[in-house]
């Protein structure tokens, strides 16, 4: 069975954290940004189905 042989330095895991912390942060700006662009109609990627219930 694989087990680690001695324990993660505090820095070692600090960096690995941060790291993925990093990842987190860009993605939910990427997200963030492309909710405020759909929201004012200015998205270039993505396209919404306007609904015409004229009613």
């Amino acid at each position: 069975m694989a087990v680690p042989k001695k324990r993660t330095s505090i820095s070692k895991k600090r960096i690995r954290k941060n790291i993925w912390k990093r990842k987190a942060y860009w993605a939910a700006l990427k997200a963030f940004s492309l909710a405020k662009s759909l929201s004012t109609g200015n998205s270039k990627s993505f396209f919404v189905r306007q609904s015409n219930d004229t009613e």
